[in-house]
């Protein structure tokens, strides 16, 4: 995808989580996290957001520290406090240009500005589907091609850091198959090393799991159960991903 295309992203699924957020309400209870209510899920965001503008806007050096969640805003003045964040994130983006030099976290885009358009992009994406999950549960939908991008970067991006703590006893194989994109991807497991994924669909699995792109999205971000999909194979191994594979 573009970086326009992720910046795209980013404005619209800030605008629908601002949207269900006020729908829910402060105090409701986010399903998808455990522990916190929407009005933490929002100032999460918002935080995120701003520390996100602040490394690109100076093109910092790192590793950058995440900012503390802050105690305020609350009430009436949260989601204006938000909405404030994320259109300084979007300018931030835009008025950005391919020269700039900061600090990314993960292997991914050749370029900072691409690596923060789509972390963000996919950071508000499922911070979004939390906020409809305290809403209603009714999720909107996102197109097979970012779905299939925020899989490629969780799996080849998050996953492929040391700090990754899926692991299994003996070498195994967990396939991604979306049934509405050619993407495929195939993760390889073991006791000593993080996982390593390869985009093809070379070789046995053991399991492999199948569906629209956006149900697998959601479900390798531990945001829908595994009987979204479908499971073929050893389910164990889809049921150790869920218990093991949650960013923290």
């Amino acid at each position: 995808m573009r970086t326009t295309d992720h910046i795209d992203a980013l404005r619209r699924e800030g605008e629908l989580l601002a949207h269900a957020a006020e729908r829910a309400g402060e105090h409701t209870s986010v399903p998808t996290c455990p522990g916190w209510t929407t009005g933490d899920l929002v100032r999460h965001t918002g935080t995120v957001h701003r520390w996100a503008t602040r490394i690109v806007a100076g093109s910092l050096p790192g590793p950058v520290r995440e900012d503390p969640m802050p105690t305020a805003p609350a009430g009436a003045g949260l989601l204006p406090w938000y909405r404030d964040g994320h259109d300084a994130l979007l300018r931030t983006l835009e008025a950005a240009g391919p020269a700039l030099d900061c600090w990314t976290f993960l292997p991914g885009p050749s370029t900072p500005l691409a690596f923060w358009a789509r972390r963000q992009a996919h950071e508000t994406a499922v911070h979004r589907a939390d906020a409809e999950s305290a809403r209603d549960g009714g999720l909107s939908s996102v197109d097979a091609a970012f779905a299939a991008d925020g899989i490629d970067e969780l799996l080849t991006g998050f996953h492929a850091r040391p700090r990754s703590r899926v692991r299994t006893e003996h070498p195994r194989t967990l396939r991604l198959r979306p049934t509405d994109t050619d993407a495929v991807w195939t993760v390889h497991l073991a006791r000593d090393t993080p996982p390593r994924t390869e985009r093809s669909a070379d070789g046995p699995a053991d399991c492999e799991l199948g569906g629209p792109a956006q149900t697998l999205y959601l479900l390798l971000w531990n945001r829908l159960p595994l009987d979204a999909a479908t499971v073929a194979g050893d389910r164990a191994l889809a049921d150790l991903w869920s218990r093991t594979s949650g960013i923290g």
